[in-house]
């Protein structure tokens, strides 16, 4: 796709974005049944998704709505852009990775204001490391190839003067299978979220390098804030259901002012017990090590969209050549109405 043709389509969607009227909570969605979808709808970060279906938020904002389950948070994009969904929960990179390859989507409510992600060693590898440039030939677990978890390692490994290709890197899927692959040594470290790595964690069987599931830990790897799982949208769709659209932001900012206040008892009492992994008190302790990284109010800052661009920029080569418009990555518009509707 030429630069020229990246240009009108950045142009047009830039148009449509500022087109559409800001509506009230109270306004009548236009569309009413909503499919949304998420590459692993048990995994911490998209926790606020399954906290605002279990309170019945959605429905009371006069939305039915479907969450899809697929293998990974690259998979959920490529059906948003396919047009087999309506919206998707997934990180907030795609918004920045598909423009630069003339796709434009949109966040339009930020669930994880860290990216949650933990970096980790397994095995004999964990007496052996003494740094990053250590990384250069592992066999390193993440579920799945271009994913947050993989992103992260690639950013990690620039630092210390290593290209992507210097590890190599494998996908292990959700939870149960990230678990199965460190213990069955198929890896030498993993690149995963709750509830697979405090698992591992408690049990000894992970040492963690990096940490993201704190503010402190986001900026020792990324240098800053780091806006992680969204929930984003075509332009298209918000230039024709601009109130479906404001419905579905006011019903999840509700479930992260809900999850604010509430204890980590109070969430896991919430959720199916398929979540808990046949141990209830491991997930009250995942809730309570991940509580942190949830976005009090939905917000997506300036600054951390900035620095996304940045550390994408070191290591993909697609973003450093494209001219990003961050405007068109992010809104923050429905958010500041839901807000102010309460």
């Amino acid at each position: 796709m030429t630069f020229r043709i990246v240009t009108v389509i950045v142009a047009a969607c830039a148009a449509a974005l500022s087109a559409f009227p800001v509506v009230g909570q109270t306004a009548a969605p236009e569309k009413t049944d909503i499919s949304i979808a998420v590459g692993g709808k048990t995994f911490m970060i998209y926790l606020p998704l399954s906290v605002t279906e279990r309170l019945g938020y959605f429905k009371e904002a006069g939305l039915n709505v479907r969450i899809e389950e697929v293998n990974s948070g690259t998979k959920s994009a490529q059906a948003l852009v396919g047009g087999s969904v309506d919206a998707t929960a997934g990180s907030f990179d795609h918004t920045i990775q598909l423009q630069a390859k003339g796709q434009i989507i949109t966040s339009v409510v930020l669930m994880g204001r860290y990216p949650g992600i933990v970096f980790g060693l397994v095995g004999s590898q964990t007496a052996q490391y003494q740094g990053p440039q250590d990384l250069k030939g592992m066999k390193i677990g993440v579920t799945a190839p271009g994913s947050q978890t993989n992103l992260m390692v690639n950013y990690i490994m620039s630092k210390a003067g290593l290209k992507p290709n210097d590890a190599s890197f494998i996908g292990v899927g959700g939870p149960a299978s990230a678990v199965a692959a460190a213990r069955q040594g198929a890896i030498d470290a993993l690149s995963h979220a709750d509830p697979a790595i405090t698992q591992l964690e408690l049990s000894g069987e992970l040492k963690p390098i990096y940490d993201t599931r704190s503010k402190a830990g986001t900026e020792a790897v990324f240098g800053g804030e780091y806006p992680s799982s969204v929930l984003y949208v075509l332009p298209s769709f918000i230039a024709s259901y601009p109130n479906t659209t404001q419905a579905l932001v006011a019903a999840i900012v509700r479930g992260l002012q809900w999850m604010e206040h509430a204890s980590p008892e109070d969430i896991a009492k919430l959720m199916p017990k398929e979540y808990y992994m046949g141990n209830r008190d491991l997930y009250v302790a995942i809730i309570d090590r991940s509580k942190a990284m949830f976005s009090p109010d939905g917000r997506v800052s300036k600054a951390g969209a900035e620095n996304a661009l940045k550390v994408l920029s070191a290591f993909d080569p697609a973003v450093a050549g494209a001219k990003i418009d961050l405007d068109l990555t992010y809104t923050d518009r429905f958010v500041a109405k839901a807000i102010a509707a309460h």
